[in-house]
């Protein structure tokens, strides 16, 4: 009898403890489920490879810890079924999306369909559709190459005369945006995104409404998010990184472990990035039907998506209250100490004194530090501190 007396008690306690774990998971689950990533936050992954079928397998992969989603492979955005079922897809998982254009084709011949498309983007998907990534790299490719051309012929000849760095900007700045694509965009006032790595103000002054700070190569972090995040805030344009190599694009081997991505991730989300995306280019192995990136890079974006739940607070809190003012017009890379200035001048008699200088706020104030430019159509009175490029910096 007083053993059954017991088992009946074991089973009561077995029983009873169960059902509290029950209800403390289920408590943990619905508190998990109210919190909310903070609002104007877009956590994502591009889509490099050329299939629908593996679109839908990446986005069914990331879309219980993301909420953005970058379709730039060149295969589909000529392929006019192809893209047009991956957004749906995209947009029935709840992901606002962008689509990667190099060109908009707004003739009767090539791909006429882009036109409509495009015309039509916000009518059928509403706020998921969230604007085009058009044409890559604009700054990057004109300290890289002496001059960006959307077709890399008529523009070069824009730079030819050019003598001064003012001249340098003033073609930049104004040439860019004639791009039948540009201006088919800003006619329609279409959200214009692009990724860069340098000349991120005058990107911006071109027409461009988002920036990606590309975060990798090697490249100092904080400089590169205080050059785009400056240039955003002067300009009240939006800004976000997006993480990509450690070195060179050519070696696999080169992409960035989980663990290094979560840095990034954190230190993106702390400086105030409204976009934070991993690129995921190419594929590989050749069999990842992911990408690039594999189950250690998932785990990442979960443990960051979790703590952008758990510690919305910490979003912007090392936004940049201290600002760096360039001269006017100094279109320097900014990568190295022997950079060049709007890809056409290697660096001059002030070079020395601004990397100095650069660098001694850099190592002070780390993601506190904005990089703006002397111009006089923006303000700069909301920083605590101001530093001229000739500033006497301890």
């Amino acid at each position: 009898m007083n053993v059954i007396l017991m088992l009946n008690r074991i089973w009561l306690l077995l029983v009873s403890t169960i059902l509290i774990i029950i209800l403390v998971v289920s408590i943990v689950y619905v508190f998990e489920k109210e919190k909310e990533i903070p609002e104007g936050f877009f956590f994502g992954i591009s889509y490099g490879l050329s299939t629908v079928s593996e679109a839908k397998l990446l986005i069914d992969k990331v879309k219980d810890y993301t909420n953005f989603f970058l379709i730039n492979n060149w295969d589909i955005s000529t392929n006019e079924s192809a893209l047009t079922e991956i957004c749906d897809y995209a947009s029935d998982a709840g992901l606002k999306f962008i689509v990667f254009f190099d060109f908009i084709d707004i003739s009767s011949h090539g791909y006429p369909w882009h036109h409509q498309w495009v015309l039509s983007a916000k009518d059928r998907w509403g706020d998921k559709f969230a604007g085009i990534y058009i044409y890559e790299e604009p700054g990057g490719k004109q300290i890289d190459t002496g001059l960006y051309d959307e077709f890399h012929n008529a523009r070069a000849r824009m730079f030819e005369n050019v003598s001064t760095y003012n001249d340098a900007a003033e073609v930049f700045i104004t040439e860019l945006p004639k791009g039948p694509s540009f201006q088919f965009l800003q006619n329609l006032s279409i959200t214009k995104f692009v990724s860069d790595y340098a000349l991120y103000w005058f990107d911006y002054l071109a027409g461009y409404d988002v920036l990606f700070a590309e975060l990798g190569w090697n490249h100092s972090t904080p400089i590169q998010i205080g050059l785009c995040r400056g240039a955003a805030k002067a300009q009240g344009k939006d800004w976000g990184t997006i993480i990509t190599w450690k070195s060179t694009r050519e070696s696999p081997a080169s992409i960035k472990t989980g663990s290094e991505m979560l840095v990034d991730m954190r230190i993106s989300f702390e400086a105030g990035a409204q976009y934070v995306v991993v690129f995921n280019f190419p594929r590989f192995p050749e069999n990842n039907p992911f990408g690039v990136l594999t189950e250690e890079h998932f785990v990442a974006m979960k443990q960051f998506w979790r703590y952008a739940l758990n510690h919305p607070d910490d979003f912007g809190k090392r936004n940049g209250n201290v600002a760096f003012v360039l001269p006017k017009d100094y279109g320097w890379g900014l990568r190295s100490q022997n950079d060049l200035i709007w890809g056409l001048w290697p660096t001059d008699e002030r070079s020395p004194v601004i990397w100095e200088n650069m660098i001694r706020l850099r190592e002070k104030y780390d993601l506190q530090l904005d990089i703006v430019y002397d111009d006089s159509r923006f303000s700069y009175e909301l920083y605590n501190e101001v530093f001229l490029w000739n500033s006497s910096i301890n």
